[in-house]
């Protein structure tokens, strides 16, 4: 009878194992159901937010190709307005033509385009750095020599050897500028 009441016990034991385990599933289960259920809407809110970044970032692309769409042609024009002003030059300083009675109404012509090709800049956002007199900004200036000079501040732009131009508040080029040091020479002088 032992044996018997030994078997009943095993069987009782077995069963509360087994409702116990029973339990413990239903609790994983449950758990996972509601872990599952937070994990989803976790990932729901992430994707939410990308894809709200993601039309942010789209947006300003698209603003930005609008208005800085043209920034290599725009940079690329200036070049043309660098050789009229160049050609002008040679043409003034050629003795040659100092002597055609025509040469002031081919610079005049010259002129004109090159009035109207900075109106068409200027039209377009695309306008020229001011520099003489301004302290040296590397942001918008890059010098090119430095000129001995006691009258101004050093760091002082005392010369443009080539404009500078800026499409709305992007820089375009920078002006190529001669900046003042100071004079060593006079210096010395008057110590």
């Amino acid at each position: 009878m032992t044996e018997n009441n030994n078997k009943k016990q095993d069987i009782i034991v077995d069963d509360e194992v087994e409702n116990s385990a029973d339990k413990n599933i239903q609790e994983v289960k449950e758990k996972t159901v509601e872990e599952t259920l937070k994990e989803t809407e976790e990932k729901l809110l992430r994707s939410l937010a990308e894809i709200e970044n993601q039309r942010r970032r789209f947006e300003k692309e698209i603003k930005d190709a609008f208005e800085f769409g043209s920034f290599n042609f725009a940079k690329e024009s200036l070049a043309i307005l660098d050789n009229l002003a160049r050609a002008k030059m040679a043409i003034k300083n050629d003795q040659n033509l100092k002597n055609n009675k025509d040469l002031d109404k081919f610079l005049d012509n010259i002129t004109i385009i090159e009035n109207d090709l900075i109106s068409i800049f200027e039209k377009n956002r695309i306008n020229k750095i001011t520099t003489k007199g301004k302290k040296f900004d590397p942001n918008f200036h890059q010098a090119m020599s430095e000129i001995d000079n006691s009258e101004v501040d050093p760091g002082t732009v005392l010369q443009e050897i080539q404009a500078g131009y800026m499409l709305g508040d992007r820089l375009l080029r920078p002006a190529l500028v001669g900046v003042a040091k100071k004079d060593h020479k006079n210096k010395d002088k008057k110590e």
